[in-house]
């Protein structure tokens, strides 16, 4: 992309006239691409691609309140327009925790891979979907405990090689509201997340890449010391927040599609999340 200082009226001139070289050229293969989506537009949040295979995206529309530990607010700063400058851009102002997001190891255990240092390979795997949302309806500080993870196994076979993890409690319901965070009169954190019990288990009995929660984090929120986080991430393991839409995936049959940034020296950062079947 253009700096600002070469975004000069001859650049644009340069730009606009090649835009409009590419336009005629173009405009067939825009109008199928764009009749081709509109099933996608309608329903954002899944979709048939042509091979017949279910893609559902699990990640949520960042909005600039979005609630989180720090209480860090996204500032969108509008920088080039198409009118004045021929090309649309904003300037992005986030923390790297935000939103659906994802966690690299070094975001709790010093020296561990920092975002550019995971391997690729790591950001595609088995999706097994756990289910605590009975659970979790009725109490806000549910957690994935062993039997869960086996009851799973009961029901969809062992888990495959390298899979990734996630909880759903049901708990994006609450979303946009200060409820997801449930902070008590102590301001104690209240969502469901995953037991020590259940990560050590994994860590000991299974081979898997990652955890996820559909909460604000994969510790249970009530605990400031993080242990799953840690336990993990310590064994090169890395996390998903904040994830949508995992009610809507089938528990064993999808490949989750990680889309974590690769910024040098990075603790994770917002993350577009898809499950394809």
């Amino acid at each position: 992309m253009c700096l600002p200082h070469v975004m000069e009226p001859h650049a644009i001139e340069k730009v606009t006239s090649r835009r409009a070289v590419l336009g005629a050229g173009l405009a067939g293969t825009a109008a199928l691409a764009a009749n081709a989506a509109m099933p996608g537009i309608a329903r954002a949040e899944q979709w048939t691609v042509p091979s017949g295979r279910k893609v559902v995206d699990l990640t949520h529309t960042a909005f600039p309140t979005f609630p989180n530990f720090f209480g860090f607010a996204m500032e969108i700063e509008p920088v080039y327009n198409i009118a004045e400058h021929g090309v649309y851009a904003n300037l992005l102002h986030v923390f790297e925790h935000f939103g659906t997001h994802w966690d690299s190891p070094a975001h709790f255990v010093d020296g561990a891979p920092t975002n550019e240092q995971v391997p690729a390979e790591h950001l595609v795997a088995p999706l097994a979907v756990i289910d605590i949302s009975e659970r979790a309806a009725k109490d806000p500080d549910a957690v994935v405990l062993p039997d869960d993870i086996l009851r799973w196994e009961r029901n969809y076979d062992r888990l495959p090689s390298g899979s990734f993890l996630a909880m759903y409690s049901g708990w994006e319901k609450r979303l946009p509201t200060d409820e997801f965070l449930n902070a008590d009169e102590n301001n104690v954190f209240h969502f469901p997340g995953w037991s020590l019990e259940a990560a050590e288990f994994l860590l000991e009995e299974r081979d898997f890449v990652g955890l996820g929660v559909d909460t604000h984090g994969i510790d249970p929120g009530h605990d400031a010391t993080f242990p799953v986080h840690i336990a993990t991430f310590s064994e090169g393991k890395h996390g998903l927040e904040n994830v949508a839409n995992l009610g809507d995936v089938h528990p064993a049959r999808m490949t989750v599609f990680v889309g974590a940034p690769k910024h040098q020296g990075g603790s994770g950062g917002p993350a577009r999340v898809l499950a394809v079947g």
